[in-house]
């Protein structure tokens, strides 16, 4: 895929009314190339490994692989995507803090399940204007081949994405990672959102400038980042790292409590550890992942009092403490992120005031500005 191949659509995708927050004036060309009928003219959109993606309309209608950039689709007032590898992990409780904004659990279909195969992409493809996707995670975790991307890309509908959500990819190494808002201005791109990503970078900028406010220059926690395996009293541990699955813990100046430790990052070892090994790192502050979203009640029932009860674990410094909290999975856009970073500085500093405006990434999401 390093060849950065330009890619157009078979045919014309099928394109909304309008393009919300563009105004365009009557019988004119507005600033982003659309005509008074919401069209726009074809345009191209970079995007390591595919290069170049050309539409010829705005799309309707997709799909993603994974949940951050679900969350993107939603920020930039999008339908939900059609299907995601998992649908489960997008964790559609952190759009409980926005007003009027969510998104069904009917309303994404999960694509990776017992038949996983080019086959289901091809008709997929038929369906959708574009596929969000890093094909490279396709050839590398799924174990197709590269003839099986060929066949779904002959359809004309073309892949459009990056994995953002982890460094520890081999087959990652010889093309660019983007930061979660390079890669949500991409996404903007493709569906003609500017106006919205820059109303959202402004958003966050300005709670960048508030969480400078709240993180201490020295004594930060110091958290070690976990998926629990109740059954089996261990953990699969994980590394924080320059990817998107961490930029809140990043933004919260949160100290890697396993990173000076043998114990090594999932990813590369696809290893666990057990409650022994944890006791030795004994971290101040556990922060737990999980696959589905849980209410604070389900999480405290479902792995806090399991651990609270375990021998060794109730001996952890966190446990004592009451230090252990919830996480964001793997995948979070610029809306999951806002919530969940917000969530933690409570947590972690005793945050007591709102450091962002939840009505007004409302209003972005549904046009209001």
């Amino acid at each position: 895929m390093s060849d950065e191949p330009t890619w157009t659509r078979r045919n014309v995708l099928r394109t909304s009314g309008t393009i919300a927050g563009v105004s365009a004036l009557a019988g004119c060309i507005s600033g982003d190339g659309s005509d008074d009928e919401g069209d726009v003219d074809p345009y191209t959109v970079s995007m390591p490994p595919v290069g170049d993606v050309e539409f010829e309309s705005v799309p309707e209608t997709w799909a993603a692989g994974t949940a951050d950039w679900a969350d993107m689709g939603v920020a930039l007032g999008q339908e939900p995507p059609v299907g995601l590898y998992i649908a489960g992990r997008l964790h559609r409780g952190y759009y409980d803090d926005i007003p009027d904004v969510s998104v069904g659990p009917d309303d994404i279909e999960t694509l990776w399940d017992d038949e996983f195969g080019p086959e289901k992409f091809i008709d997929l493809a038929e369906d959708v204007g574009v596929l969000v996707m890093d094909p490279n995670f396709l050839t590398g975790r799924a174990d197709w081949s590269g003839d099986a991307i060929e066949r779904i890309e002959s359809t004309g509908t073309p892949f459009f994405g990056n994995s953002i959500t982890s460094r520890g990819y081999s087959w990652h190494e010889d093309y660019d990672y983007l930061t979660m808002y390079e890669a949500f201005e991409k996404l903007a791109e493709v569906f003609q959102e500017q106006e919205r990503y820059d109303e959202f970078e402004t958003l966050h900028d300005e709670f960048q400038s508030e969480l400078e406010n709240v993180v201490p220059s020295s004594d930060r926690p110091e958290a070690a980042v976990l998926y629990p395996q109740i059954a089996d009293d261990s953990f699969l541990p994980y590394t924080i790292d320059e990817s998107t699955s961490y930029k809140h813990l990043r933004d919260l100046g949160v100290e890697d409590a396993l990173a000076n430790s043998d114990v090594q990052n999932f990813h590369s070892t696809r290893g666990s550890i057990d409650y022994e090994t944890l006791l030795e790192v004994d971290p101040e502050y556990i922060l737990l992942r999980t696959e589905q979203y849980l209410s604070e009640e389900e999480f405290q029932q479902n792995y806090i009092e399991p651990i609270q009860s375990h021998d060794a674990g109730q001996k952890l410094t966190a446990v004592q403490n009451d230090n252990v909290y919830k996480t964001v999975p793997f995948y979070q856009g610029p809306i999951i992120n806002l919530v969940a970073t917000q969530r933690l500085a409570e947590q972690l500093y005793g945050v007591d005031e709102q450091l962002y405006d939840p009505q007004e990434v409302s209003d972005i999401v549904n046009g209001d500005f």
